[in-house]
């Protein structure tokens, strides 16, 4: 009769510590292959989606094809318009114009020469300049002629061109204001007002009336200041 060996609670050659069995053997190698399964799906879903996030990624680049990049364009740096410049001569020149302003009523008597000619050299002036002026010894350089013109026309017109000459350097020149035959009475009324208003020029120095051959009794030789002088 056979005899029988009494089970002495080890596991079986071959078996881990802590299986009793065969059968947990087997449950804990299915447990491990689900394992594996679950790692492996979730492996190729990361993956899935990371190919979903690279192709929308690049579906504008598919979309409008190559591309190049812009080429920079040379550039200038463009500096703000300048304001325009205050007119500042300008403005003293219409200052200077109305402080010199040349009035009709200005009283000349006691500023002339008691001559036959009625000459006129401003206060510092000597003699020897009237006479020389009367001599020709300064050439006329230029010349303003008031014939035709009213009485406020005239005067602009004279104090317009005395002011002109004096800033280019005109020296010396000839007032031509008529000898009156035209006018009422035969009176040379525009004489004696060029008179008064040259006086009132700070830029004439002197004045006499102009020899025969350059107007006689209907014109007057004009000395100006130098630039810079008045």
């Amino acid at each position: 009769m056979a005899r029988v060996k009494a089970y002495s609670g080890k596991p079986p050659a071959g078996l881990r510590p802590g299986l009793r069995s065969l059968a947990d053997l087997k449950q804990i190698q299915q447990t491990l292959a689900t394992e594996r399964e679950r790692e492996a799906a979730a492996d190729a879903l990361r993956l899935a989606v990371e190919k979903k996030r690279a192709a929308e990624k690049d579906l504008f680049s598919r979309a409008i094809g190559a591309t190049e990049p812009l080429r920079r364009k040379a550039s200038v740096v463009l500096t703000p318009e300048p304001p325009a410049p205050i007119p500042y001569q300008h403005q003293l020149d219409e200052q200077r114009v109305m402080r010199e302003s040349i009035s009709d009523e200005f009283d000349v008597t006691t500023l002339l020469d008691v001559d036959d000619a009625m000459s006129f050299r401003r206060p510092g002036i000597g003699t020897d300049v009237t006479r020389k002026l009367r001599a020709g010894e300064w050439a006329i350089q230029r010349q303003c002629d008031l014939h035709g013109l009213r009485s406020d026309e005239a005067r602009e017109a004279l104090g317009a061109f005395i002011r002109t000459s004096h800033r280019q350097g005109i020296r010396c020149v000839r007032v031509v204001h008529g000898k009156g035959l035209g006018s009422p009475g035969k009176m040379p009324v525009l004489k004696t007002k060029t008179q008064r208003w040259l006086i009132q020029k700070i830029e004439v120095l002197a004045f006499v009336q102009a020899k025969p051959a350059e107007g006689g009794a209907g014109a007057l030789v004009v000395l100006l200041a130098p630039v810079g002088r008045q």
